[in-house]
């Protein structure tokens, strides 16, 4: 019944945002007779590139739609420091109309010091400190997981652990059995204590993240490819201090392999462990995560541009692409699970390939209890 449920808050949710949309778009455009969406480069004229690019990178505001003249957003705060200007700040609402405010104007996606005739400051040096959607989306996440685990915590130390999950416990305790005895045990075997708590933390990070980017005007936070390199270098930082001397003995010096082979092996381990691994965690969860958020504007972007051609093709083909939309976003919330998975269960493999001993393969065929 539950899931019934968010089906169907699903299917209203995207059926307003679509509605409001269109009827933003049908009043900014009324004068051309196109629909037209806020953020659009030219009146009259639908710019799905610039739309989808709009949704998935930062911003300086968490917008959700707009209906003529008014705008349902939360501006967040403008911190800038210049070392000829000083700190200023105020808040976004200021400039993401294009406006220049106290000597700086939102340019693109970029916020720019400018003269008082508008033109660019070339002369003046700015560090964007903001906090971006990203920024706070980020801290929105911690402070929820850290809620949800301090509670789930509060419930063991007061019920026990041999009392039936309840609540937060029910959500959160097969996830933590699941880690354990699929990713963490297999991989990592007697090290699997040590490294729990890490693969945890980066397990549960992710896919509240994933989780929080599904909701319409939010940030998509695990799709900026500057968020998964802070992940993969946490997990390569911790691949490096796993490490032992077995490990670099292989890179370095393979063993039982001729000296001509050892020779073009060499640079290729140095290269696949020291750059590839880290880009593929990268990679991969940024590319997943970026990739639904473009195929789910991208629909809602199709009622647009059929509506450029003709309002009422674009009005008939608004419930295929609510649909697809909707289809799409349920696949997504899978993929938010996988690409947390798929993150934590590669940290543990290349973890467990660097603190593997010589005659050690982690402890793989010994049952480990936790």
């Amino acid at each position: 019944m539950g899931l019934r449920t968010f089906k169907s808050l699903l299917v209203a949710a995207f059926s307003v945002v679509t509605v409001l949309f269109s009827t933003a778009s049908s009043a900014q455009g009324s004068q051309t007779g196109s629909p037209v969406p806020a953020g659009a480069v030219a009146p009259g004229h639908f710019d799905a590139g610039y739309t989808i690019l709009h949704h998935v990178g930062d911003g300086y505001e968490f917008h959700f739609f707009t209906i003529g003249n008014f705008k349902a957003a939360i501006p967040l705060p403008v911190v800038l420091y210049s070392p000829q200007r000083g700190v200023s700040i105020f808040s976004s609402s200021h400039i993401v109309e294009g406006e220049a405010y106290e000597g700086y104007k939102l340019d693109d996606t970029n916020i720019v010091p400018v003269k008082e005739d508008g033109s660019l400051d070339h002369g003046v040096k700015v560090y964007d400190l903001s906090l971006t959607r990203n920024v706070v989306q980020m801290l929105l996440a911690a402070i929820v997981l850290v809620w949800l685990m301090l509670s789930v915590a509060a419930k063991y130390k007061k019920n026990g652990y041999k009392s039936a999950p309840s609540g937060a416990q029910g959500f959160v305790e097969p996830m933590i059995l699941f880690i354990r005895d699929e990713v963490a045990v297999p991989n990592l075997g007697t090290n699997a204590i040590r490294f729990m708590p890490f693969l945890l933390t980066v397990f549960f990070f992710i896919l509240v993240n994933n989780i929080f980017g599904l909701i319409p005007g939010s940030a998509n936070v695990t799709g900026n490819i500057a968020v998964t390199m802070v992940l993969a270098l946490i997990a390569f930082i911790v691949i490096l201090f796993s490490s032992n001397r077995h490990y670099w003995g292989h890179i370095f010096w393979p063993p039982n392999i001729p000296f001509g082979i050892k020779l073009i092996l060499i640079p290729v381990e140095f290269i696949s462990n020291l750059f590839v691994k880290p880009a593929a965690l990268m990679i991969r969860l940024f590319a997943n995560m970026v990739a639904g958020h473009i195929v789910i504007v991208t629909f809602v972007s199709l009622i647009f541009i059929f509506g450029e051609l003709n309002q009422y093709v674009g009005w008939g083909f608004s419930p295929v692409s609510i649909a697809f939309v909707v289809f799409i976003t349920l696949i997504e919330i899978l993929i938010a699970f996988v690409q947390a998975f798929i993150f934590t269960m590669l940290t543990a493999v290349f973890v467990s390939q660097a603190c593997e001993g010589e005659h050690d393969h982690g402890g793989h065929d010994d049952p480990v209890i936790i």
